[in-house]
């Protein structure tokens, strides 16, 4: 059992100024008679301040309930995503790397006409194989000379096996015509043949299946496009076509030679 001063060291320090016991305490002191008067209620615009007067088990201090912060759902995530999607429409797609087309193109030149022609074995013509005969046959047909004189070194793509360098279709183009172009220069151009898809495609700027047409190249003039010679000797039909836009087209060359 407590001693009277002992019980208000403790209930000073809990800060507790008024309280009453449920029964007697031993060696307690006597109850003021003030504390047992009815408390009056409160008015309503003050906030009461002292202790309800009530009978408890034992000296309690009333303390104040912590506030407990509940975490609200936040639209800052869906704002996140909503940007991030943005940003994914917004950025322009990745350009698609193509890769470097494959051909050999030799230039010939015969009379007042350069021959932009397909190598389809990527070799030089030899005097023996059959598609420089065929092309032999054909100037012959045209009334120009059958011994066309080579003009450089033929034109193969792409120019390297590594490197970063650009040469997709549209580098292939420039550098094909870059290089008629400055030949052309060098001496009169009355037409320039066009003979195998490259050589329409790179230098005509056409589809590689438009033969037997004429086209109106910048920096090159006039051109006539042909089917290739491994195409001539394969589909002997074709011949017949190039026959016919061979004649409408002959007074070019022949008025020029003249």
């Amino acid at each position: 059992m407590l001693i009277e001063s002992r019980r208000r060291a403790y209930l000073n320090a809990m800060q507790v100024v008024h309280w009453l016991p449920r029964a007697e305490l031993p060696f307690a002191a006597p109850s003021r008679a003030d504390l047992l008067l009815p408390v009056a209620p409160p008015e309503p615009e003050v906030e009461p301040v002292a202790a309800h007067a009530a009978p408890v088990a034992a000296p309690v201090a009333r303390a104040e309930r912590p506030k407990i912060e509940v975490p609200r759902p936040s639209t800052a995530p869906k704002a996140v995503a909503k940007s991030a999607a943005e940003s994914d429409v917004a950025a322009p797609p990745a350009k698609v790397q193509v890769p470097p087309p494959r051909f050999a193109l030799q230039l010939l030149r015969s009379g007042p006409c350069l021959l932009l022609v397909e190598l389809a074995t990527g070799e030089p013509f030899q005097s023996r194989d059959p598609s420089y005969l065929l092309l032999k046959d054909m100037l012959r047909a045209a009334g120009l000379p059958d011994s066309p004189q080579i003009v450089g070194e033929p034109v193969r793509w792409p120019l390297l096996v590594r490197g970063n360098l650009d040469q997709g279709p549209e580098a292939a183009r420039d550098f094909v015509q870059g290089f008629v172009q400055a030949r052309r220069e060098e001496a009169p151009c009355s037409c320039l043949w066009l003979i195998g898809g490259p050589a329409i495609r790179f230098a005509g700027e056409a589809q590689a299946d438009a033969f037997n047409q004429e086209l109106s190249v910048e920096g090159l003039g006039f051109a006539w496009t042909l089917p290739g010679l491994e195409l001539l000797m394969d589909e002997p039909l074709r011949k017949a076509d190039v026959w016919k836009a061979m004649r409408r087209l002959m007074t070019r060359w022949k008025t020029t030679d003249e």
